[in-house]
């Protein structure tokens, strides 16, 4: 009997599933839930460790799960997402406390804000996806 070499996915005819086959299939399956966004499975890598990071993983975790021999590498690979960073501006940002008690009193944004809070989301998103055509 041969040694198990550890292969996870097989293919139809019992052998061990090429990267490249993997990568189409997720790639495809991506494409048809219309999520408005393109990968495959580094796309799913990046998913996961940037959950796991929300969620309250320690970073260093997240290092030795992605097989990363430098914490810089794994730092880039996470990003926080606004949501997150948002929720966490809102918990500990000494001016935060004066925008609720602001936002409270007049309960409408002007116009400025809004387009300030626009332009901001719209080149954090740009960062993001320049950020994934670089992985």
């Amino acid at each position: 009997m041969e040694p198990d070499e550890g292969t996870i996915f097989l293919s139809i005819e019992g052998g061990p599933f090429h990267l490249d086959r993997m990568s189409k299939l997720v790639r495809d399956y991506v494409e048809q839930a219309n999520l408005g966004k393109s990968g495959a499975c580094h796309m799913l890598r990046h998913t996961m460790a940037t959950l796991m990071l929300e969620n309250g993983a320690d970073i260093r975790f997240i290092q030795e799960m992605l097989g990363h021999s430098e914490l810089q590498s794994t730092q880039i690979y996470t990003q926080v997402s606004i949501r997150q960073l948002k929720k966490i501006h809102s918990a500990t940002h000494p001016g935060a406390s004066l925008e609720k008690k602001k936002s409270a009193s007049t309960n409408t944004a002007t116009q400025d804000e809004d387009s300030l809070r626009a332009n901001l989301l719209a080149t954090l998103d740009a960062e993001a996806e320049a950020e994934e055509e670089f992985e």
